[in-house]
C-alpha cells in the first residue's frame, strides 16, 4: 500500500497508538507474577527503584514506586532472585515494555 492510498481515518499519532496498546495491555494483564534475576538495580533519591528482571532467555525493564517498594523487607541487590507481583505497562515517552512492581 503507497502512502498516498492511506486513508486518512486509518492514521494514528504515536501517541494514540501507545494509548491503544497500553489499553490492552492493561485488560490483557491487570495483574501477573513473575519470577527472575533482578538485573540493573538502581534505588533513586524519589524513592523509586527502577530495574530488570530476567533468566536465560529474556528480560523486562522494572519500576517499583515508592510507595510499593517501603514494604520490601529486604534490600534488593543484582543477583537476587525474586518472585514478583505486578501489572504490565507500555511506558509511552520510551515505547518500553515494563512491569510496574
Amino acid at each position: 500500500m503507497s502512502p498516498t492510498s492511506v486513508a486518512p481515518e486509518d492514521v494514528q499519532s504515536v501517541s494514540q497508538l501507545a494509548r491503544e496498546v497500553r489499553d490492552v495491555l492493561d485488560g490483557t494483564f491487570s495483574q501477573v507474577w513473575v519470577r527472575g534475576e533482578l538485573s540493573g538495580f538502581h534505588a533513586y533519591g524519589s524513592g523509586h527503584w527502577y530495574f530488570s528482571i530476567k533468566d536465560d532467555d529474556a528480560q523486562l525493564k522494572c519500576a517499583m514506586f515508592a510507595g510499593s517498594n517501603r514494604r520490601v523487607r529486604f534490600r534488593p541487590k543484582d543477583g537476587d532472585e525474586v518472585l514478583l507481583r505486578g501489572r504490565i505497562d507500555l511506558y509511552s515517552k520510551r515505547g518500553d515494555l515494563q512491569l510496574v512492581a
